[in-house]
This record gives structure tokens, C-alpha cells and sequence, in this order.
């Protein structure tokens, strides 16, 4: 079986109770390689949290490269009121990498999130430190709705669909449930109503390989994708340098952010080195991996892991390309 360390990787997980249930998949630049679930069904639509962060860039990258937007459009080109008393300036490219200085609200704050953003206040200046923002993709969402006259979700959605990710969604009937959300302090009923663009989006393992293996025909210079090469490109250059980075994603932990991305080119023991994507708050997982050509997807559902390392999935996976 293809992938088999990596199937069996989620299936121990899933038999050892330290995951609820769990889906996988492998995909390369030319489709799934392999899909297999535990304790749900293969189809089953999950909460994708902060993977959301990742397809909301894909959307704002597509309108860069039609000449509406630049990294360094200011947030006030969107929301002139914003950040009248800060002295900075607050542009695109700190708001997708967590540089912003926004300070962030609850996940599942009951006021309306643009209102969280214009009047949260400053965390610090806009470029001088990293610090883990949610808050800071509403105003993504704004920049993408003033350029294009449409709404984030919307562009995203339709995009996602013409590379098959038919099933990514902002609707939460049907999906599968966070068992102990309340636990890790977040109401999912407050969450769910937010309809985050850095956390909101639903879906399937399918529509992430099928958006994955896009991404790696685009690795591989397709000029016919749902970016360019050069749009992706983009995305994938560092942004953070060596600023300092504030909890909970802390220097040792090795990574940077490029345009949305999570990028772990500086995490110790991976196979490789360029490995790009994000990763949620329920323990959802999607990574490319350019130099392997390959893609894979974990959906899971719970706050707490404990004995649940997401890196021993990674090295299986590439091992087994």
C-alpha cells in the first residue's frame, strides 16, 4: 500500500484514543495518491481553523497578480479609519505575516470582527516583531473585498472549485465536531458565528490534496493554475527575518512566515527543508513539499494531543515518495 507508515501513523493515533478520528491523504502534481480515514468517513467536512489563513492569501496573491493590490497597500486604502492614532503604517504584507501589531482578540469573540480590528489598539509597530494573528486577516479580508467588489470567502470559493475543492465552506451543519473545544477555551457556537477569514473555512481532505497538487504544478512552472509561478513565489519568501518572534510561535520553533504561509525552512530533523503550508487549531494539517513533489493533508478534531507529534506524519510521508 502507498504511504503505508503514514496510513498507519493516523491509524495508531485513532486506536490509541490520542485522536477522536482522523483522515489522510498523499497527493502529488498529478492527483491523490492516497486517501484513508479512522473513525469517520473518507468525505467527512472538518473545521480547517488557520489552514483558512492559507487559501485567504491564495485569494489576495490572485489579486496582486491582476494589478489591484501590492504587498505594501496599506490597510487604509480599505479602512481609512483604521489605526488613527497609530503612528506606523500597517500594510499587506504585515497583515499576512503576522507583523501587523494588531492586538488580537478571543477566536470566538462575540463582537463583530470588523469592529475588533479598528478598535483592538497596538500590540507593537507594524514590521518589528512577530506575534500570531487571526484578527490581522480581516483586514486581508477588507483589502480583498475594496480591490475586487468581492467578498473574501467568495473569491476563495471560486477559485477552490475550478481545481475540484468543491466542498470548502463557511456552513457547519453536518460537520464533524471539536470534542473538547470548550475545554481549550474556544465556544464553538461563538467561533462558528465570527465566520473568521483567518479560521472560518470548512472542508474535505480531498479539496486540500486537490488544491495541494495545483500547488506543486505550479512548483513545477504551469502557467495555466489558480496562480502564477511567480505569485507563488511570492508566498513562499520570507517576510518575518529576524525580527523577534513572540509566543506562541517563538524562535526555537524554527519557522517564518512568508505571504500567509507557514514556511519551517529553519525546523530542526525535516526531510525537507522547503516544506511550506499551515496547520489549525484542532490539529489540521497541510503541507507541500516542493523538492518531494508531494502534498499531504491530516483533518482531525481535537484541542489536545498529547503524544500526537505532526512531524513523525511529515517524515513518513516524504519517506514514502
Amino acid at each position: 500500500m502507498e504511504f503505508a507508515s503514514a496510513i498507519d501513523w493516523a491509524r495508531r493515533h485513532v486506536d490509541a484514543g490520542r485522536l477522536p478520528t482522523a483522515v489522510v491523504g498523499v497527493a502529488d502534481a498529478g492527483g491523490i495518491r492516497t486517501l484513508d480515514a479512522f473513525g469517520a468517513d473518507p468525505d467527512a467536512v472538518y473545521p480547517l481553523f488557520s489552514i483558512t489563513k492559507m487559501l485567504t492569501g491564495i485569494t489576495a496573491t490572485r489579486a496582486i497578480e491582476r494589478g489591484l493590490l501590492t504587498p505594501d497597500t496599506p490597510l487604509t486604502d480599505a479602512l481609512p479609519s483604521f489605526g488613527a492614532e497609530r503612528d506606523d503604517v500597517v500594510r499587506l504584507r504585515h497583515l499576512a505575516s503576522h507583523t501587523s501589531g494588531i492586538a488580537e482578540p478571543p477566536l470566538d469573540t462575540a463582537v463583530p470582527l470588523r469592529e475588533e480590528l479598528l478598535t483592538r489598539g497596538r500590540d507593537f509597530a507594524a514590521g518589528t516583531a512577530s506575534r500570531y494573528s487571526t484578527i490581522a486577516f480581516e483586514g486581508v479580508a477588507a483589502l480583498i473585498e475594496h480591490t475586487t467588489g468581492t467578498t473574501w470567502d467568495a473569491g476563495t470559493l471560486e477559485w477552490a472549485r475550478s481545481v475540484g475543492a468543491t466542498g470548502l465552506t463557511l456552513e457547519h451543519e453536518g460537520s464533524v465536531d471539536v470534542p473538547d473545544a470548550a475545554a481549550g477555551g474556544l465556544d464553538m457556537h461563538r467561533f462558528r458565528a465570527t465566520r473568521a477569514p483567518g479560521a472560518g473555512l470548512l472542508g474535505r481532505a480531498e479539496d486540500l490534496l486537490r488544491i495541494g497538487s495545483e500547488l506543486l504544478r505550479i512548483d513545477q512552472g504551469a502557467r495555466d493554475g489558480i496562480l502564477t509561478p511567480a505569485g507563488l513565489a511570492m508566498m513562499r519568501r520570507p517576510l518575518t527575518g529576524d525580527i523577534p518572534r513572540l509566543d506562541p510561535y517563538p524562535a526555537e520553533r524554527g519557522q517564518d512566515w512568508g505571504f500567509t504561509l507557514n514556511l519551517r525552512s529553519r525546523a530542526a530533523g525535516l526531510i525537507d527543508r522547503d516544506v511550506y503550508g499551515h496547520g489549525g487549531w484542532a490539529g489540521t494539517e497541510f503541507w507541500v513539499h516542493p523538492s518531494a513533489s508531494v502534498c499531504w493533508v491530516l483533518l482531525t478534531n481535537a484541542y489536545a494531543r498529547p503524544g500526537v507529534d505532526p512531524d513523525q506524519l511529515d517524515n513518513a510521508v516524504v519517506a514514502g515518495v
